[in-house]
């Protein structure tokens, strides 16, 4: 792939503080959050001399939704004029979601380390729960298909699998990979960097 593709992980909420599992529930960004997406469209102001060769597309919840508005003020754009695609939303925990491992554990004892002996291929207990394998292969056609400069704001665990995608890591690097939430990640020549 030759063109270049900015990522963005959405900016911080309240669960990111707590080390609350959020999966694909819709939260929304705090302050600190919402100046996060403002730092990172400033920085893409910088980076993207004509916007209107860029594709912007975002996860359908609103913490993604928000911080893309937040990106294309920053970047004197309409803040509401991108689209968005449901195969970008976050990794399903199953039933762990809106929890911390804290409590995760006063009910389930060792479930943090089962989960850490192969956190890329666990799956969590619970309908629709997905394994970070699992969410690679979501996104990989729409990875794969990619046909033009795009700005894409979504979330950690797809940050996580651009990493595998590109085999720039090992599943047990991208697994432990911290994704911050203020930089941008940028896929130019197979390479990505952070900005």
């Amino acid at each position: 792939m030759d063109r270049i593709v900015y990522f963005v992980r959405h900016g911080e909420t309240d669960w990111n503080a707590e080390g609350r599992l959020q999966g694909q529930v819709d939260t929304d960004l705090n302050a600190k959050g919402r100046s996060q997406a403002d730092r990172n469209g400033r920085k893409l102001a910088e980076l993207i001399s004509d916007p209107s060769k860029f594709d912007f597309v975002a996860s359908p919840l609103r913490r993604t939704r928000d911080t893309m508005e937040h990106i294309r003020t920053q970047m004197n754009l309409p803040p509401k004029d991108y689209r968005t695609d449901p195969v970008l939303v976050e990794v399903h925990f199953g039933d762990w979601q809106g929890h911390t491992f804290e409590e995760l554990e006063a009910t389930e004892p060792g479930c943090f380390v089962r989960r850490e002996v192969d956190k890329w291929n666990f799956l969590p207990p619970g309908a629709g729960a997905e394994s970070y394998d699992d969410l690679a292969e979501r996104i990989r056609p729409w990875f794969e298909g990619l046909q033009r400069e795009t700005v894409c704001v979504t979330h950690g665990g797809i940050v996580r699998s651009v990493f595998r995608l590109t085999e720039t890591m090992t599943q047990g690097e991208c697994a432990a990979l911290i994704i911050p939430q203020d930089r941008v990640l940028r896929l130019q020549d197979g390479r990505l960097d952070w900005l």
